[in-house]
């Protein structure tokens, strides 16, 4: 293990975030068809993901299923967007909580003050941070190494009061797989499942399948 005094980590923290992979700056969108699918039912539609960043869905009638294909989409692209590290990072400061064998915790003060993130091999395996007033905790479990960048493939998200700092949300189990297009080098997530307990504490899975893709130009 690492000698805690030799620790920068706000320097093992920039390499893992410059190791995100993320789109190119020339992104134009694509389109293609999308299925939804739940423990009862089936969805399927089109869709369009513009430069914009805006996701349009068609051929699908029910505005929930709708809203919900768009906000996974919107959610993915985001994710790629390459933003410099100090225009996000230049007033943090980043603080050593441990170093243990699911890597090094930190703590940031300075801007975002309290959140806190756990980097293992180069990679951002625990995110802890407040996004429009409510806490986020996100654990990975397994990366994507799509030679330019590492992709999270298995992970958990759950929502965290910030006033008690008690869960108030179900806990969301994501499985991710993407498609390298090629061109570039994109890689576009092909499906997505999710998993959770409802509330009477029985499993209920989500799907979102995205085939037929082609980039936009």
């Amino acid at each position: 293990m690492v000698n805690l005094d030799e620790l920068n980590c706000k320097e093992i923290f920039k390499k893992a975030y410059e190791n995100r992979y993320t789109w190119k700056n020339n992104f134009h969108g694509y389109h293609g068809k999308c299925i939804f699918l739940n423990n009862k039912n089936s969805y399927k539609g089109e869709f369009v993901l513009g430069k914009d960043f805006k996701p349009n869905i068609q051929k699908i009638e029910d505005e929930k299923v709708v809203k919900s294909i768009a906000s996974q989409l919107f959610e993915v692209c985001i994710h790629r967007v390459k933003r410099d590290f100090e225009s996000i990072h230049s007033e943090n400061n980043f603080n050593l909580l441990k170093n243990s064998e699911s890597g090094i915790e930190m703590s940031v003060s300075g801007k975002n003050q309290g959140d806190k993130y756990r980097v293992k091999n180069n990679c951002i395996n625990m995110v802890y941070r407040k996004i429009h007033g409510t806490i986020i905790q996100i654990f990975v479990e397994e990366f994507l190494d799509t030679g330019t960048g590492s992709l999270s493939k298995k992970y958990s998200s759950q929502q965290i009061d910030p006033g008690t700092l008690e869960k108030n949300s179900q806990k969301l189990e994501y499985e991710d797989e993407f498609l390298n297009m090629g061109r570039d080098d994109y890689w576009i997530l092909n499906s997505r499942t999710i998993k959770y307990l409802n509330q009477n504490q029985e499993e209920e899975t989500q799907k979102f399948v995205f085939e037929d893709i082609s980039l936009l130009n």
